[in-house]
């Protein structure tokens, strides 16, 4: 795989979770808010910081769709959950959350599900299809 391609992958993991923190921080300011109050939830919609992870959000997305373009969905989404340590990471040292050791672990089993699955193809050949009654 070209270096070019891990560039898109590591977008997809730094846009998807600096989107997600600047989304929580956010709304942490705000404080509780109801889904159906929609005209207050609105209001937050053009706030800076759920403006910058919004921004965020769409480039994660549109890396992501780089990225099936040219790799299966299996080899994709399993590299994109490398996201899940860089958000712990972030949430721990810029949101003070408590990350605790049960969580490090369930992230530690699926960075290593995701190393399993990156030492094969990125892009697998289709099945020929073949004719009924074959």
């Amino acid at each position: 795989m070209s270096f070019r391609k891990y560039l898109v992958l590591a977008a997809i993991v730094l846009f998807g979770s600096s989107g997600d923190i600047c989304l929580s921080y956010a709304m942490k300011q705000a404080g509780p808010v109801s889904a159906t109050d929609v005209p207050h939830l609105l209001g937050f919609v053009f706030t800076p910081w759920v403006a910058i992870g919004t921004v965020l959000l769409i480039g994660f997305f549109a890396c992501y769709m780089a990225a099936l373009s040219w790799a299966d969905l299996t080899y994709v989404l399993p590299a994109a959950s490398l996201g899940y340590v860089m958000l712990a990471l972030m949430a721990q040292f810029l949101l003070h959350e408590q990350v605790t050791l049960t969580r490090w672990l369930g992230i530690l089993l699926v960075s290593g599900g995701v190393a399993v699955v990156t030492r094969g193809p990125a892009l697998t050949q289709a099945q020929p299809e073949t004719e009924e009654g074959d």
